[in-house]
């Protein structure tokens, strides 16, 4: 098995846009939003923040309370979406079940949302994480015509939005929705992970962004398979990702390593997309 070092892939693209924003003299600004109080939520934020300033994007945190509701949420987007000196807002996801998503990500202006996940989008804008994931697939130098991809999640937004990115690009991806696991009665666990197997086994690409430590096991994945682990979780100390690395060690023939894998990636392609926007709005001021 081999691992993707996503942190070197990241380095070139942060790199390249420091020299664009130093060149440009751009100030690019970006929104952040935290609603939930989820250790992987609260660490890819902080993650966000740290990688921004090294660049020269200034970054805006705003925590949404858990004694707040959707309609102070709402406001809070309205207001971001006319502050001009806002270039890009960014909806930390998953949000707390009292939040409807959809709605959520609705309420953004399409051309500030840096995730990518308004279906208004501009075509420049394309998801951090879907971004990473290409940035993977170009290095391990698979094409994604006709290659079966099995994708888990846990937000319908997110899993939508990316296999959208895929079956664009020729992949036929089944997705496996992936809430609350540990909730789950042993009947409906046990049904839920055959499922995971029935769609992952003969999967090229195997794709997981649950948060749910070392889950995914050498039984789900395809000999040889491409595995791209987005998933990230704090226990105690140590981060971890969702796949059990040393399990699939003799079957994946690609792994994003956690840390070092999708997360800087993903983070690199967020901030390619906020200077981005704000390069096109200063040319529109």
């Amino acid at each position: 098995m081999k691992l993707i070092d996503g942190q070197k892939l990241a380095e070139k693209i942060k790199d390249q846009i420091a020299a664009e924003i130093f060149e440009t003299k751009v100030h690019p600004n970006l929104a952040i939003i935290l609603a939930n109080e989820r250790e992987d939520s609260k660490l890819y934020v902080s993650l966000k923040e740290r990688e921004a300033q090294k660049v020269g994007i200034d970054t805006h945190l705003y925590r949404i309370a858990e004694s707040e509701s959707e309609a102070d949420l709402l406001k809070l987007i309205n207001f971001l979406n006319q502050d001009e000196t806002i270039d890009g807002i960014l909806v930390q996801l998953p949000l707390p079940d009292k939040f409807d998503t959809d709605k959520v990500i609705m309420a953004l202006e399409p051309e500030k949302d840096v995730d990518g996940f308004h279906p208004n989008k501009p075509a420049y804008i394309l998801g951090p994480v879907a971004g990473a994931i290409l940035e993977c697939l170009k290095d391990c130098k698979c094409e994604l015509k006709n290659k079966q991809v099995c994708l888990l999640h846990n937000s319908e937004a997110f899993g939508n939005g990316l296999k959208e990115v895929l079956t664009a690009r020729g992949a036929k991806v089944v997705t496996v929705a992936v809430n609350d696991f540990d909730k789950l009665s042993n009947a409906d666990s046990e049904a839920k992970i055959e499922e995971i197997v029935s769609a992952g086994v003969i999967a090229d690409i195997f794709i997981s962004a649950l948060g749910l430590p070392k889950f995914v096991k050498a039984e789900m994945i395809k000999d040889e398979a491409i595995v791209i682990d987005v998933g990230i979780s704090k226990v105690g100390k140590a981060v971890l990702g969702d796949v059990d690395a040393e399990d699939v060690l003799e079957k994946a023939a690609y792994l994003t390593p956690v840390p070092g894998g999708i997360g800087p990636l993903t983070i690199a392609c967020l901030f390619r997309n906020v200077l981005t926007i704000s390069q096109k709005r200063a040319r529109m001021s």
